[in-house]
């Protein structure tokens, strides 16, 4: 197989796997883009992007600038004479003259099925829809937000017990091996067939809001399940517990077939896990965190806290 020469595109930890994997698979890597050192820590200090941290050990240049729309920034990149760009979660607009750069087309690794979750959280809102699988496209970077056609794919079941975080690595790795088998196939044959987007069938990911981590007890079990599950590791779902905020990091709905007369938020059984009557259902919190605490395990948690059946989460 022919090397390509590259400029990766990518900034959180979903975009280290493929940028490792290209790395292993022979390409040659000629710059990453990835955003500016941010503040992070108690200390506020800098610090790199995960995509940067990974370049900087195999040596490849990185070019990190606020924006690509500087006609300067344009000039280095276009210096590279790159054959693809690759994008994964880059965080940045992509102007029209650096996507017409590389020679080979400009690809990017995008966490759901489109046309299905175009946008900033697809991964949360697949979750928090209830779907039955999520998954990862290859597709054409175009002007428009996540809009090109789609060169492949590759789909990931949602169970029962997954989180954001937990399909946010599969999807990664998922994504990695698309994106290499892309590559091999553009370096051999110079072109990679497409498939238009069904435009009749778009859905929209907005981005997380805070203020939809507030629980709702009223809610059915199975969708605050989803809720919960879609929150972790961020924003994290919230309630009240003795008036303070409890964050409610892992929970799965009761199979309980005997119905249950409690109000909504009631604590209904203690045990390994705290069993809590929804508007529908029942849901068993496994794993909660009280301010200034660690996150604990359902059997811990009772173990510390004042906790009884019949209190109310929400009060």
């Amino acid at each position: 197989m022919a090397a390509l020469k590259i400029i990766f595109a990518g900034t959180p930890e979903f975009a280290v796997p493929a940028l490792a994997a290209l790395i292993e698979a022979g390409h040659h890597i000629a710059m990453v883009l990835t955003q500016p050192d941010r503040p992070a820590g108690r200390g506020m200090k800098l610090k790199a992007s995960p995509v940067k941290t990974l370049a900087l050990q195999h040596h490849i240049p990185v070019f990190q600038p606020e924006t690509l729309k500087d006609p300067a920034v344009q000039a280095q990149i276009a210096e590279v004479h790159a054959d693809v760009m690759i994008v994964a979660a880059y965080g940045l607009i992509i102007p029209t003259p650096v996507l017409e750069m590389p020679k080979l087309g400009c690809f990017n690794i995008h966490a759901s099925l489109l046309p299905r979750w175009r946008g900033a959280a697809p991964i949360q809102r697949s979750l928090l829809a209830g779907d039955a699988e999520t998954g990862v496209t290859i597709m054409e970077v175009v002007p428009a937000l996540d809009a090109g056609a789609m060169i492949s794919h590759a789909s990931l079941p949602i169970t029962e017990r997954d989180t954001a975080q937990t399909l946010h690595d599969g999807l990664s790795t998922l994504g990695a091996a698309l994106m290499v088998q892309a590559m091999q196939t553009l370096a051999q044959q110079g072109k990679l067939e497409s498939t238009p987007q069904d435009e009749s069938l778009v859905t929209y990911a907005a981005k997380l809001q805070k203020a939809e981590a507030d629980i709702d007890w009223s809610e059915s079990a199975s969708a605050l399940s989803r809720k919960i599950r879609a929150f972790n590791p961020f924003p994290v779902a919230q309630t009240k517990l003795n008036g303070e905020v409890c964050r409610l990091w892992m929970a799965t709905e009761a199979q309980s077939q005997t119905p249950v007369k409690a109000l909504a938020g009631e604590v209904v059984a203690i045990g390994d896990y705290i069993v809590v009557a929804c508007g529908e259902g029942l849901i068993n919190i496994e794993e909660l965190q009280m301010p200034g605490g660690k996150r604990l395990s359902a059997k811990d948690f009772i173990r510390g806290h004042a906790i009884s059946v019949g209190q109310r989460f929400g009060d």
